[in-house]
């Protein structure tokens, strides 16, 4: 089965994605010729200019995004006969219920997030778990309307609480731009001994491992976490790890680490530990299979509850 591309766009309103998707579409080196389908899930003020596109094979489509199913969808990808996808997200949808409705042979290339930056804030302060949905996948974002010289310290932030590999984009109003250079150290040394992980770190350090577990191979660590047994290894193996929030309590979930542990049958579940063990980067079945972190254990001792009991960046 032929993979489509799909180019996601997301953002809220007046943020800027039909702006940036015109001129993508205008610039032959993106159109060239490409049976492409344009599809809108929020109608803004600005409206698509066909004329300036140097190819004519883009077909625009208006769905529902709470509504539209994944036949519809294949219906439009027959009808227009289509090669690749460029959809127009709506902010105030969630991104990954969207993707669940996309036809099996349908890939996301790329997703792009855009943001004003005069009312980004107040959208996080507000609906932090729409704002953090559309960080936690993207793979860049894009902050307009920001003012030459302006703090952008506490953009920055609030993307790497999310996401620490997004590209950031600065659009300032004098028309330059730049890229997000600040650098951001880990609050643990990944060079030492023994990698010592406090408790208030838990969920950057389980984000940084599991993103780049190349980095922490060999290397010993020291952190303390919940028993989780793992139905599929109950011998020789469990999974210590934490309750992490993104953003609220509506997507709590338990993020542990594989790990390997001869006495592990003997641990009561959701105990807590304290885990000094050395970590491998290998495929292992709760990463679907791919490259991931799997500890060995050093030693496995009773401990105090961590402090808070619920992980957050």
């Amino acid at each position: 089965m032929a993979q489509i591309p799909v180019y996601v766009f997301t953002g809220f309103l007046d943020a800027g994605k039909t702006k940036f998707i015109q001129e993508t579409l205008e610039d032959p080196r993106f159109n060239a010729g490409e049976r492409t389908l344009l599809l809108v899930c929020e109608e803004g003020e600005e409206e698509y200019d066909f004329s300036a596109y140097p190819h004519q094979n883009i077909y625009l489509e208006v769905v529902d995004q709470q509504t539209v199913t994944t036949k519809q969808l294949k219906e439009l990808a027959k009808k227009h006969k289509i090669e690749r996808v460029v959809a127009e997200l709506n902010g105030m949808c969630m991104v990954g219920d969207m993707y669940s409705r996309f036809p099996d042979d349908w890939v996301v290339a790329q997703e792009v997030m855009f943001a004003d930056a005069t009312t980004f804030m107040t959208y996080n302060a507000n609906m932090r778990n729409l704002v953090m949905d559309k960080l936690v996948g993207g793979q860049m974002v894009v902050f307009n309307r920001l003012t030459p010289g302006q703090d952008m310290m506490p953009l920055h932030k609030l993307v790497r609480a999310a996401n620490r590999r997004m590209d950031i984009l600065y659009d300032y109003t004098d028309g330059t731009t730049a890229f997000d250079e600040i650098e951001d150290p880990l609050p643990f040394d990944i060079n030492a001994p023994v990698i010592v992980i406090n408790d208030e770190d838990y969920a950057l350090w389980y984000r940084d491992v599991t993103e780049e577990p190349q980095k922490y191979d060999g290397k010993t660590v020291s952190f303390k976490g919940q028993v989780a047994l793992l139905r599929r290894e109950k011998n020789g193996m469990f999974a210590p790890g934490r309750f992490v929030m993104t953003c609220c309590e509506d997507d709590i979930q338990f993020c542990g680490v594989p790990c390997r542990y001869e006495q592990a049958k003997t641990l009561e579940p959701r105990s807590w530990v304290a885990v000094t063990a050395t970590v491998q980067a290998e495929k292992h079945s709760l990463y679907g299979g791919e490259l991931g972190p799997v500890l060995t254990a050093v030693r496995i001792a009773t401990a105090e509850p961590a402090v808070p009991d619920v992980a957050t960046f």
